[in-house]
């Protein structure tokens, strides 16, 4: 059960496929580090972005329930790409992406461009913070 409660400042209009913040239940903090579009195998997934986009957000997932928990636990997350404009002209892909793997859970949410990701061929990185709940 989702016992994270979404905050929404009175008079701010409700954002779009993020929260402005997210206060999460009781339970261990859990910490997962960036996450690429690689498989299992370490080697990135491919060149398209959806695809490592979606690749990334699974390996979040996979980290997340790993440790006990579920993607509707994630408070917060941080994606690092390398190309914003490849971003936002991939939105409908990510968009269907992001509900393949984490359905309707909105969590608060950073974008960040950057110049370069340790991972060659890498053009996003995802990181996240969670609760495993008691």
């Amino acid at each position: 059960m989702n016992n994270a409660q979404v905050i929404l400042p009175e008079g701010w209009k409700r954002p779009k496929g993020y929260a402005n913040a997210i206060v999460m239940p009781r339970g261990r903090l859990l910490f997962v580090a960036g996450q690429v579009g690689w498989g299992s195998n370490g080697r990135i997934v491919s060149e398209d972005f959806t695809a490592q986009f979606k690749q990334a957000l699974l390996n979040v997932r996979t980290c997340v329930e790993a440790a006990g928990s579920s993607v509707q636990h994630i408070g917060r997350m941080t994606l690092y790409v390398t190309d914003k404009g490849e971003y936002t002209r991939n939105l409908a892909g990510v968009g269907d992406a992001w509900r393949e793997v984490m359905g309707r859970h909105y969590p608060a949410m950073a974008l960040l461009e950057v110049k370069g990701l340790l991972e060659r061929g890498a053009k996003i990185e995802i990181e996240a913070d969670a609760v495993v709940p008691e």
